[in-house]
């Protein structure tokens, strides 16, 4: 596998802002302010048991932010889908839905929670993204908009995808 793409300055500050800064978005009881304490991705959160809310962000390999998703909890806790999750199948969807040329391959990830420090995704998630991305850049925001970015193969070495099925995907 390849190193994962690099982003820009210019890209990264991009990617902070629709992680972290919810000014414009809509958070199911109006618009936000910059003062909410739950930001853009996060402010679309359903986490009313563990009260951890998480955003993330994706950029397609041409530099289009295709989808912000957000956790999305459920009584039967095996039933919940993460943030990171949640922006891949918006996109899928999306591209099944309308029929258009959309992403499937993306060349990073910004992703915040309410926690105030950095997230990674869960291992699922990893999973998830080495489907659509394998050699993706996880940029993991904290409150401040400091980062940490790291690439996909180094937090899921020796990984399995559709060419260990011999199968090519679409």
């Amino acid at each position: 596998m390849s190193a994962p793409i690099v982003l820009t300055s210019d890209e990264i500050k991009s990617l902070s802002a629709k992680t972290l800064d919810g000014a414009q978005y809509y958070n199911g009881f109006g618009p936000c302010s910059s003062t909410d304490s739950y930001h853009l991705a996060r402010s679309l959160s359903y986490s009313p048991y563990s009260k951890f809310r998480v955003g993330a962000v994706l950029i397609a390999q041409d530099g289009t932010y295709v989808e912000a998703g957000a956790n999305v909890e459920n009584a039967s806790y095996g039933a919940c889908i993460c943030a990171e999750q949640t922006a891949i199948v918006k996109a899928v969807h999306i591209l099944t839905y309308t029929r258009t040329t959309g992403h499937k391959n993306f060349k990073a990830i910004g992703v915040a929670s309410s926690s105030g420090t950095y997230t990674s995704p869960c291992g699922i998630c990893r999973q998830v993204l080495r489907e659509f991305a394998p050699n993706i850049a996880i940029y993991m925001f904290a409150e401040d908009g400091t980062f940490v970015v790291e690439p996909l193969t180094a937090m899921l070495p020796r990984s399995f995808g559709p060419e260990n099925l011999d199968v090519v995907r679409e």
